[in-house]
């Protein structure tokens, strides 16, 4: 059986989800990103001591993205994309959600919920706020006329691009103003293996 570790409330959050999607039997282990996750335990798992980390069989990995890509093309549940230019697309996208929308929300997240309140400094959250408008038009813009990232259909671009997404929902960060984007981010995130990822324990 596939094992999974992590918490719902990480980044490991969007791996459960594709594992909910595809609908395979798997083990969530239960492992905390502050104290379980430096456990020589874990770390003969992930040496990078972060979450999350997934054993299907011979094969470990680490990276949610990864994790996630993989997940898509070995069991599909939908998610997998339909042609070769799609899958391509659905990596861009993945990669375009770690690199030009998380850098701008993980200040709101440290600045607006981790740090302690004298630790947090309220210009580096106006400026995330401000930086992240230029790549949510992009993605508003590219969900002009459609109703999924590749199309007709939810897949795992889908999926990864709202769970990096989730962190504006968590701060407090509204984008209503990007109607396409957040008509788009309340379908995938009200999806029903989103809702058993969640949940999950």
């Amino acid at each position: 059986m596939i094992r999974i570790y992590g918490i719902p409330a990480s980044r490991a959050l969007r791996s459960i989800w594709a594992l909910e999607e595809v609908g395979v039997p798997y083990e969530l282990v239960p492992t905390h990103f502050i104290g379980d996750s430096k456990k020589p335990e874990f770390l003969a798992v992930n040496p990078n001591g972060r979450i999350p980390a997934l054993v299907d069989g011979d094969l470990t990995l680490f990276e949610s993205m990864a994790i996630n890509l993989y997940l898509a093309r070995r069991y599909d549940g939908g998610l997998r994309p339909g042609t070769l230019e799609d899958e391509a697309r659905a990596v861009q996208w993945s990669f375009w959600a770690m690199t030009e929308l998380e850098p701008h929300l993980m200040p709101m997240v440290l600045h607006k919920v981790m740090l302690p309140e004298p630790e947090r400094d309220a210009a580096a959250v106006v400026a995330a706020e401000q930086a992240i408008r230029k790549p949510l038009q992009v993605l508003d813009d590219a969900l002009a006329g459609r109703p999924y990232l590749l199309g007709d259909t939810f897949t795992i671009a889908d999926l990864n691009v709202s769970s990096v997404l989730g962190l504006a929902q968590f701060v407090g960060f509204s984008f209503a103003t990007f109607a396409n984007a957040q008509r788009w981010f309340d379908a995938c995130t009200s999806r029903p293996a989103m809702a058993r990822a969640q949940a999950a324990a």
